[in-house]
């Protein structure tokens, strides 16, 4: 228990220090806005006291009336101060959240692309959004509870000094034995103790319902997942409006959606069965604990232990120290309950990097004199037996073109994953300049490529933005790769030009673009890095094969005597490359050039060729005359 206890205590300091760091001073001002919301009813209880003793005493008018100034007076300078305070909580709390979804958002631009991909992840990044959403949990609720906490905190020690002289003020003329018991010290100290336990007891019952709670809640994860799909971004983006319509696919949704429900339903009932009998604990425990202290004060005001106004000073603090009593056990509780919630964004946060970063700067060559070298490499994804590539090695130098190709998953996508250090190999290793790229600075090294992948994506930002990945940028250049890109025309069309908001997600006034003109703009963006190695991992497979030939052909053309590596399923696409490797089921089976592989009437490459033949033009597919 001792260990469990620390371990919870360790997490929500850890808590706190991170909603510290993300927004300096909040949960010191929450404290103490809180700590003048827990001394304005003694206030008004001490007050009203000393005006009753007045009333039935000296009954001064003068007195009277200065008492119920200060009252006033002094409720009315809390209500301003703790208003102050409200405000600047209220702005610091809605810079916290924009804050705080800026941290998982940056921890997943930061970390390794394999854990991007790994479904782990995206699993965690679930549950913290679900563990938001259903009940407030994680840290939001550390900052509720941890406020309404210092809160109780604050009322029982109000009320502590308020009603500290009922535990000392005894009677030793009492001859009725239970009665005698109960002004007698004895009695003050057995209800303290009593108070204690059952505090401890409450907080060892409910932590145990709360565990069962977070099963529940990780239960309805999935059905969130998919019903917030299916409502929130499939049917809510004007992208999908065209199919839900043609396809008359509400009745799908609505179907798969509902038939959800069943198991939810019956979480939901289990959910709230558990928060009854949490409820009905807290009740039982308050209960008791209420009736004592009633007990104990009504035996002594009984016997005249205490005046007019002391008696109602005692039962005003006595009721709030059972607010602040039972405040302090459910947040308390509720706080160590929510570490487990709370655990879920420390565990994606603690997601640690599996690449090894290096240190070395890659040379500035101002020949471009790079090589790389694939030296005998395997590759088998995370959670995996099966190798994707087996075996690869191969050599490319500066200035020349490698066309890759091969059937769809033959690994030719992986192949650049890792030659970008996307992921590193399983076996064998990759060089550049005679160095395994690991050495390397990571942001260094991938700095010298530029990549247009098949799902290669676009953001609704302006087309310059979108070129140049950057809120700044040189318009002439960006115009230039454009225009190169075969987008020029289009760019003149455009009434804003470079300041077109790409796609009407943001702007009403936003540019819906077709396939080919993103493909365009996804390789201006390409040639604006101005990398030495440029690599076309089939971005244009959406196109049919006449399409995509030209595009690729005119890339060529454009990248000048960079190092180009084109990718696609399609052999007429690269057939221009002096250099084509096979790749098929994870290996390259041959490599050479067209006119060598096409004589290989037993090959891969001529089977491919020939199969594929009938889907291009005349000139395209007679520009080789088969081998008899």
């Amino acid at each position: 228990m001792s260990g469990m206890f620390k371990k919870d205590i360790l997490t929500i300091k850890r808590g706190l220090a991170t909603i510290h760091e993300l927004q300096p001073w909040l949960i010191l001002m929450m404290s103490i806005s809180v700590a003048f919301e827990a001394v304005s009813p003694f206030i008004n209880i001490y007050m009203s006291a000393l005006v009753l003793d007045e009333l039935a005493g000296g009954k001064n008018l003068k007195r009277l009336t200065a008492l119920v100034m200060i009252t006033i007076c002094s409720n009315l300078v809390i209500l301003l101060i703790n208003w102050a305070f409200k405000h600047e909580i209220n702005i610091k709390n809605a810079l916290f959240g924009r804050y705080y979804e800026m941290t998982i958002s940056k921890k997943i631009l930061m970390m390794d692309y394999e854990n991007v991909e790994n479904p782990t992840t995206h699993t965690l990044r679930a549950k913290i959004n679900e563990v938001g959403n259903m009940n407030g949990g994680g840290i939001w609720k550390l900052m509720s509870s941890f406020s309404e906490l210092i809160k109780s905190i604050f009322t029982i020690v109000f009320s502590g000094i308020l009603t500290y002289s009922v535990f000392t003020l005894n009677s030793n003329n009492v001859d009725n034995g239970l009665l005698s018991f109960i002004v007698s010290p004895a009695s003050s100290i057995i209800l303290l103790f009593m108070i204690a336990t059952s505090v401890l007891f409450s907080m060892h019952i409910n932590a145990t319902v709360t565990k069962k709670m977070f099963v529940i809640i990780n239960g309805f994860i999935p059905f969130n997942r998919i019903f917030g799909y299916y409502v929130r971004e499939y049917i809510g983006s004007y992208h999908a409006g065209k199919d839900v319509r043609i396809y008359n696919e509400k009745n799908l949704i609505v179907k798969e959606s509902m038939s959800l429900f069943g198991d939810v339903e019956k979480s939901l009932n289990q959910k709230s069965k558990i928060q009854r009998h949490y409820a009905n604990l807290n009740t039982i425990a308050s209960v008791f604990i209420s009736t004592l202290v009633y007990i104990f004060v009504g035996v002594k005001a009984l016997y005249g232990l205490f005046s007019v106004g002391s008696i109602v000073k005692y039962i005003g603090s006595i009721n709030e120290f059972i607010n602040g009593f039972s405040s302090f056990m459910n947040n308390l509780t509720a706080l160590r309950a929510n570490n487990e919630y709370l655990q879920v964004y420390f565990d994606f946060i603690d997601l640690h990097d599996v690449k090894y970063h290096g240190t070395l700067p890659i040379e500035k060559r101002n020949d471009n004199e790079y090589e790389i070298e694939f030296r005998n490499v395997s590759f088998k994804y995370p959670s995996s037996d099966v190798y994707v590539l087996k075996n690869v090695s191969l050599k490319l130098n500066i200035g020349e073109r490698l066309s890759i190709v091969g059937m769809n998953g033959s690994g030719k996508t992986t192949f650049i994953k890792l030659l970008c250090r996307l992921y590193d190999p399983t076996e064998g290793k990759i060089l550049l300049n005679d160095i395994d790229i690991k050495k390397y600075d990571y942001d260094e090294y991938i700095s010298i490529f530029s990549v247009v992948f098949q799902d290669f994506k676009l953001f609704s930002f302006s087309l310059g933005q979108n070129v140049a990945t950057s809120i700044k940028y040189d318009k002439d250049k960006v115009e230039a790769c454009l225009a190169e890109a075969g987008l020029g025309e289009r760019l003149k069309a455009m009434e804003k030009r470079l300041d077109t908001m790409i796609y009407k997600d943001f702007e009403e006034t936003g540019v819906e673009i077709s396939g080919g003109e993103a493909q365009k703009i996804a390789i201006a963006r390409a040639l604006y890095k101005d990398a030495p190695f440029i690599i076309l991992d089939e971005p244009t497979a959406a196109l049919d094969p006449i399409a995509e030939f030209e595009i690729y052909s005119r890339f060529n053309e454009i990248v000048g005597d960079k190092t180009a590596i084109y990718i696609s399923h399609r052999l007429s696409s690269c057939r221009f490359c002096h250099d084509i490797a096979v790749f098929n089921q994870g290996e390259i089976i041959q490599r050479g050039s067209h006119d060598e592989l096409i004589q290989d009437i037993d090959g891969k490459y001529h089977e491919l060729w020939y199969a594929q033949a009938q889907y291009y033009d005349e000139k395209v597919a007679n520009s080789v005359v088969p081998h008899s």
